[in-house]
């Protein structure tokens, strides 16, 4: 791999590959082993030569025990030394901006230029209820959140509020010192509009399939150019599931078996008026799964990877290799998909 950790067998050799974690807790695990687990899986992917690692974000579900992506991130950061450590992504809907910037300047400081600040405007959840930020935060407060962020990790001296977030102006410390590579998941037109708007590239997540995701990307350039932005120059990012075994059937096989136990921590989300999130067919869910992303021989892998990899404006692919709760599977897959797969 070259020295700004690229990989040269994908077009362009722009692409590069990161892991996806989600800390997923299995039943008869712990929370704990849920974070040690993902915490190694992030030190192995420094160790295969990945380009980086994201952390997703939840609260009061098993699907992700990680309630802070920016936390995960300190503490990897300060036990890795190369690779690039983001969050996937740090929801703004109970966050005050100017408090997530805090952070992620001081993680882009101290890592000397390692972090990677992705966020969300998150789901209608109970989290808005239960962190006092509202309702109104999530349906109508994401751009107001976004503004104040990128102003104040613009190296401005000082910055005040807005409307939805009055305050008189303050300094910025610490002030940046470069800019902070900032992504915005985005599933929703509403969402990619403004992430075009700013300029800032899209994380597209596990659930769409390519020709979705190709839909939201050639939205994202139509809405950039309105406003005099060049789209094709922003780095998007791409999530996939990846398992690896040494035939398709073995790996489909792995995955319908084992996948299901960790989205059924999906169905733990509790919406604002009581009903539940989720997949409503689970197995039906991981059988899309397994057939639109890498999980099978290294010879499938490879084509849906490249398929992957080749969706416009895509630089950056995100791989889920937590598929069975098992440490030593996960890191035989973590270490098989880089050998194998990407560099194959």
């Amino acid at each position: 791999m070259t020295a700004d950790h690229r990989d040269a067998g994908w077009p362009g050799g722009q692409v590069q590959t990161h892991l996806f974690l989600l800390a997923g807790h299995r039943a008869g695990g712990s929370h704990a082993e849920a974070l040690s687990d993902a915490h190694r899986y992030g030190l192995a992917a420094e160790d295969a030569g990945y380009a980086g690692v994201w952390i997703a974000e939840h609260h009061f579900i098993s699907y992700g025990v990680c309630p802070s992506a920016t936390t995960f991130a300190a503490h990897l950061l300060g036990t890795t030394r190369r690779i690039a450590v983001g969050t996937a992504a740090s929801v703004l809907s109970v966050r005050h901006p100017v408090s997530l910037a805090e952070e992620a300047v001081l993680l882009d400081e101290l890592s000397g230029g390692r972090f990677r600040l992705g966020i969300a405007r998150g789901g209608p959840w109970v989290d808005v209820e239960v962190f006092g930020t509202g309702e109104d935060r999530y349906t109508g407060g994401m751009a107001d959140a976004v503004e104040i962020l990128l102003r104040w990790m613009s190296g401005a001296a000082t910055v005040a509020g807005n409307s939805r977030f009055p305050f008189r102006p303050v300094q910025v410390v610490p002030r940046p010192r470069r800019p902070i590579p900032t992504w915005v998941a985005a599933t929703s037109p509403a969402t990619v509009d403004l992430a075009a708007r700013h300029g800032l590239p899209l994380l597209l997540g596990l659930h769409a399939d390519l020709d979705e995701k190709r839909a939201l990307l050639a939205r994202y350039a139509q809405v950039a150019a309105e406003h005099g932005r060049d789209g094709s120059r922003a780095p998007h990012g791409s999530v996939h599931l990846a398992h690896v075994e040494d035939t398709d059937m073995a790996a489909a096989r792995t995955v319908r078996d084992e996948l299901p136990g960790l989205l059924a921590g999906t169905r733990e989300y509790v919406r604002l008026d009581g009903t539940r999130g989720g997949p409503p067919d689970i197995d039906a869910y991981v059988r899309k799964l397994i057939a639109e992303h890498p999980v099978g021989s290294p010879r499938r892998c490879r084509a849906a990877v490249a398929a992957a990899a080749a969706l416009p404006g895509v630089r950056h692919l995100l791989f889920l290799v937590e598929v069975t709760g098992d440490r030593a599977t996960t890191l035989r897959t973590i270490a098989r998909l880089r050998r194998d797969v990407l560099r194959g």
